[in-house]
């Protein structure tokens, strides 16, 4: 493997590719720990390596982790929208929301996405590739680098960026691994939260993994007529599959399951489909997050009034689920996935002769 992709591997693998050059093995952990927790990516700058074994690691090439091309920071809330490029010239956006809880970083998982909501930008203009575990690795990398100047460390992490996770899944695995190892960031697995609109033969490969993360699954609608005119991907796997499986992951990993749902104004927002969405969840004992639709200009949607939400909200919790509201973050920056992106995009055509 080259040395370009190294920031996706974890020190075991990496001391599997030193003893090759015929190095020892706690090499591999040395060198993860400089990427990880010290954010060095320069093989030149390791200086509790031997000088031969930088200068030969620095001909083989330091690793890539994506450049931050624009940051974004909301001054109300403090949100940090990065718009990072590729080794291959890709676009793709991290954000960094802080709670009280700590900072929480969302990671993109592909460049693009190929699911087609209809509510969504990232799905603009379809699927380019998947990042691999290095691309979303270099991410976290970025950010923690980004933070330590004010000695700050991301503490929670969501894949729910740009692109659809479980159709990435080995390298969002693998990058989670690296994320959580103690040498490096060390974040823990129930600090981490994975998002899917829906596919069900991935939510039972992540359940037999056996890593207690949380499993966010966008619904965005109680019923199939309307979430498949949302959704395409109901299409293919239907309410009742979906739930189906995550009842598995229920009973596989015995961690409770978060349902996102983006309320958009005269859509999915009424009385009724809260208390259809009641029936649907309540048996699972889940937690719904409600999300006020972040505008995007390519579609034609309304956000709901805060009252509106407020009480869909309450009926909700009328019928005994348990349920947020979630804060609406960055909205000066254009922190809704895939916003940054498709306008960088956009300038870039339009600057072309």
């Amino acid at each position: 493997m080259s040395t370009r992709d190294w920031v996706g591997l974890l020190p075991e693998e990496l001391a599997r590719e030193l003893e090759a050059w015929g190095q020892p093995a706690y090499r591999g952990r040395q060198i993860f720990a400089w990427f990880h927790r010290r954010g060095v990516t320069r093989f030149s700058a390791m200086t509790d390596l031997p000088r031969e074994l930088r200068e030969r690691l620095a001909e083989q090439g330091d690793p890539a982790v994506p450049a931050v091309r624009r940051l974004q920071v909301d001054p109300e809330d403090g949100t940090r929208k990065y718009l990072l490029e590729l080794a291959d010239g890709q676009l793709i956006e991290t954000v960094l929301m802080r709670h009280r809880y700590g900072l929480s970083l969302c990671v993109s998982s592909q460049v693009g996405c190929a699911m087609g909501c209809r509510f969504c930008a990232s799905t603009l203009g379809g699927l380019v590739r998947n990042l691999t575990a290095a691309e979303m690795a270099g991410q976290l990398l970025v950010v923690n680098r980004d933070l330590a100047e004010r000695g700050e460390r991301v503490s929670h992490l969501v894949v729910m960026g740009i692109g659809e996770p479980l159709q990435n899944l080995d390298a969002t695995l693998q990058f989670l691994r690296v994320a959580h190892h103690p040498l490096g960031a060390g974040i823990s697995y129930r600090h981490m939260t994975v998002s899917t609109s829906g596919l069900v033969p991935r939510i039972r490969q992540l359940a037999r993994e056996g890593l207690p993360i949380t499993l966010a699954v966008s619904l965005h609608a109680p019923n199939d007529a309307l979430r498949s005119w949302l959704m395409p991907v109901n299409r293919r796997w239907p309410i009742a599959e979906l739930m189906a499986a995550c009842r598995e992951y229920v009973e596989e990993t015995g961690r409770r399951i978060t349902f996102e749902y983006v309320l958009i104004e005269d859509v999915n927002d009424r009385p009724e489909h809260a208390r259809e969405l009641a029936r649907l969840v309540g048996p699972l004992h889940a937690h719904v997050n409600l999300i006020p639709w972040n505008p995007v200009s390519e579609r034609p949607f309304k956000a709901p009034s805060p009252e509106r939400v407020q009480a869909f909200a309450a009926e909700l919790r009328r019928q005994g689920v348990n349920v947020t509201v979630r804060r609406e973050l960055g909205q000066r920056i254009e922190a809704a996935c895939g916003q940054l992106r498709r306008r960088a995009l956009e300038e870039a055509g339009a600057a072309r002769p």
